[in-house]
């Protein structure tokens, strides 16, 4: 159940601006704020079902724009890359230290760490 909370928060946060308020509004509430179906109901002045058949359509659409965009999925590429890219430099680092510590080498293996960092962090 986490993973497919944290799948939908990433298609919202890709493709919120897709949906309709309606519906960006109920899936946060349901995904980011972890309210029950009767509680964003009660809030909206409409019934459970009402609220259940608006996430399950955002939901299909969030699904199905990922489908046929793939934003999300490249990011994930793109950040497990970066992840791999920094844990080279870390290594390429670690042999500079055994084999004689080049002062350049080391400053641009912790620089080439800093930006994967930087451009992994999708707070950016």
């Amino acid at each position: 159940m986490m993973a497919k909370n944290l799948d939908m928060i990433m298609l919202l946060d890709f493709y919120g601006d897709m949906l309709t308020q309606k519906q960006r509004d109920f899936i946060s509430f349901y995904y980011n704020d972890d309210l029950s179906l009767a509680e964003i109901a009660e809030n909206a002045g409409i019934t459970r079902q009402g609220v259940r058949d608006a996430i399950k359509r955002a939901e299909s659409q969030l699904i199905e724009m990922e489908e046929r965009v793939g934003f999300v999925s490249r990011f994930e590429q793109v950040k497990a890359g970066l992840s791999k890219i920094s844990a080279k430099a870390g290594r390429i680092n670690e042999e500079n230290l055994k084999c004689g510590l080049s002062r350049e080498i080391n400053d641009l293996t912790v620089e080439i760490q800093s930006l994967c960092a930087d451009l992994a962090d999708p707070e950016i």
